[in-house]
């Protein structure tokens, strides 16, 4: 088979793909296939377009290194990640939804106990979060791994300024009570910029759109016998809520970040200054081979 043109080119390489042993492969490469074929067709690209998406496509590989990852970040902006996230985490009443994992998870996060002050002496608002675990029928999950992260007033994470901190900060690893509660002090989060300075920075600004994400607190949720929970609690009001440049925000995991005078928090801790404090309490999933436990 040979002299394709526009109208025979995309049915030769469904037929040289055809002899894939696996099905799954099979799969995925027809349905890559006839989409990118059907993309071009209708795009109509010019010669030095083609050339322009292949080097995009290769600078957004060469920013990629053990600590950025430039085709997650082009993944997220373009809604690919919170749509794979969609399509394999359905959610039945009384789990709290989930959404993008980000970018600054830190596997080595320190161990904290429950009570304990995060912040790393790091300026800001002070934050009391409170929270529980459960199933979703209610029943209180003690022992659950709770993963926090989050960034600081000004909007950068630990892991951006370590050369300035010297040492993780507002974020740790707890574990629920035997009644599934946690919490912890730190401080507000800011609303912050992805990073911007490389190719997906470029198709943000030639699409019209801005890099920011409203501020939020990150949550990993894990328990034996249910599926693992990624999730945010964004804060309510944030200018970005509607316009969060990964498309991560549910109106389910929005919650207020009440301002507080000084004196006693909820938590029993006499304060002498103002706090703000938020509670939200997440429901998990059952693994479904579980299920009969």
């Amino acid at each position: 088979m040979r002299n394709f043109d526009e109208n025979t080119i995309t049915d030769a390489v469904l037929a040289r793909i055809a002899g894939a042993s696996d099905p799954r492969v099979r799969q995925i490469s027809e349905a890559l296939v006839r989409h990118l074929h059907a993309f071009v067709r209708e795009v109509r690209p010019t010669q030095k377009e083609w050339e322009y998406g292949i080097d995009f496509l290769t600078r957004t590989g060469h920013m990629c290194d053990d600590k950025r990852q430039e085709f997650i970040l082009l993944s997220d902006t373009l809604g690919v990640s919170m749509l794979v996230d969609a399509i394999n985490h359905p959610v039945p009443e009384g789990a709290t939804e989930t959404t993008v994992l980000g970018p600054f998870f830190v596997q080595a996060a320190p161990e904290r106990q429950v009570g304990d002050d995060i912040s790393g002496g790091m300026e800001g608002d002070p934050l009391l979060v409170t929270g529980s675990v459960s199933a979703v029928d209610g029943r209180p999950l003690a022992d659950a791994v709770v993963d926090v992260w989050h960034s600081d007033d000004n909007g950068y994470y630990d892991v951006q300024q370590l050369d300035k901190i010297g040492d993780l900060a507002m974020r740790a690893r707890f574990r629920t009570n035997a009644d599934g509660r946690f919490h912890f002090w730190s401080i507000k989060p800011a609303a912050y910029p992805i990073p911007h300075n490389g190719p997906v920075g470029e198709m943000l600004e030639a699409q019209g759109r801005h890099p920011w994400r409203p501020a939020h607190v990150h949550f990993m949720i894990s328990a034996p016998g249910f599926e693992q929970l990624v999730t945010h609690v964004f804060v309510d009001g944030d200018k970005y809520l509607d316009s969060d440049v990964v498309f991560g925000v549910k109106d389910s995991l929005v919650r207020e970040f009440v301002r507080y005078p000084a004196g006693r928090a909820a938590d029993g801790r006499v304060t002498n200054t103002s706090h703000f404090h938020l509670n939200y309490d997440f429901g998990l999933k059952r693994i479904a081979a579980a299920k009969q436990e």
